[in-house]
């Protein structure tokens, strides 16, 4: 999933796919030697090689089962697939969409048991792949598209002034260097 303060599967855990004999789509290959790895501050100490697949990362571990996170990877993944008749503007507003979406993914046993403390009315707020509460949430969304020329599109949403109503958006483009 694009990069994300917070964040298909929905009712229970969810597994990490087991690796196919061959990726489902061309971006996922590593013929090139590519080799990406997941590392936070919680969690496994050394760096984890991941498999070419999807992943979807929120406030807590990569993968971790909320279902706010599984919503998240399916919507994702739908886009994807119509990704190839999209053009690029319009695969961007797409993916910024998902990355936008405050639909509440209740009842969450995970989210629940975390925020045990919380009122159960703004607790359906942090159950949402976009988080909007007061002094918290979702700030910035990036979006990073990438095709098979190495041309990259770099596109950051950011809140201004702590306004949910007030955006900012840059686009950046360039080549990747071999």
């Amino acid at each position: 999933m694009a990069g994300h303060q917070h964040t298909r599967e929905a009712r229970g855990a969810h597994q990490l796919p087991a690796a196919t004999a061959g990726p489902r789509y061309p971006w996922q290959s590593t013929a090139k030697g590519d080799v990406v790895c997941y590392y936070g501050n919680r969690g496994d100490p050394k760096p984890i090689v991941l498999t070419p697949g999807t992943y979807g990362l929120s406030n807590a571990l990569l993968e971790t089962p909320w279902r706010k996170l599984c919503f998240g990877k399916q919507l994702f993944l739908e886009v994807v697939e119509q990704s190839q008749a999209l053009p690029k503007d319009a695969l961007v507003a797409q993916l910024l969409d998902v990355l936008n979406n405050e639909e509440a993914q209740l009842p969450d046993p995970a989210i629940e048991d975390q925020g045990q403390e919380y009122i159960q009315p703004i607790l359906s707020k942090y159950a949402a792949v976009c988080v909007r509460c007061p002094d918290y949430g979702t700030r910035t969304n990036t979006i990073i598209l990438v095709d098979a020329n190495g041309q990259v599109t770099f596109t950051e949403r950011s809140m201004l002034d702590k306004d949910p109503s007030r955006w900012e958006t840059n686009t950046h483009e360039f080549m990747l260097q071999s």
